[in-house]
Parts: structure tokens; sequence; C-alpha cells
């Protein structure tokens, strides 16, 4: 059976990752002053957009384990 659970979730975190990360890049720095100067939004954006390719990694990988 070729259900693979793991492209979707890889490429739903690719891609909020990748939209959290442009925002954080973007936006202006007054909205951190809460958040102690850090930029929050692109530090989790880049975190999510790492598990996400990871994951794509690991679903490519095992695919020509099997294969």
């Amino acid at each position: 059976m070729g259900l693979d659970i793991r492209i979707p979730i890889g490429l739903m975190f690719s891609i909020i990752g990748l939209m959290l990360s442009l925002y954080g890049a973007i936006a202006g720095h007054d909205i951190y002053q809460r958040s102690l100067g850090f930029n929050v939004n692109l530090i989790w954006g880049l975190v999510l957009l790492a598990c996400g390719v990871l994951t794509l990694l690991a679903t490519r990988r095992s695919a020509k384990r099997n294969s």
C-alpha cells in the first residue's frame, strides 16, 4: 500500500515554516518588544521548516530503501 502520511505532514510543516520565516524576516522589530527582542516568528519558522525538510528526507530515504 502506497499511503505514506509523512509526505503531507512534511509539506505542511515546510510550507507553514516558510511562511512564518518570511513574515518574521519582513515584519518590523516593534512587535517583538514583548518577547525581549527575539524574533520568535523567524526562529520558530526556521524550526518548522527544518522539521518539514527532515520529514521529507526521511520519507525519500525510506522509499529508496524499500525499492
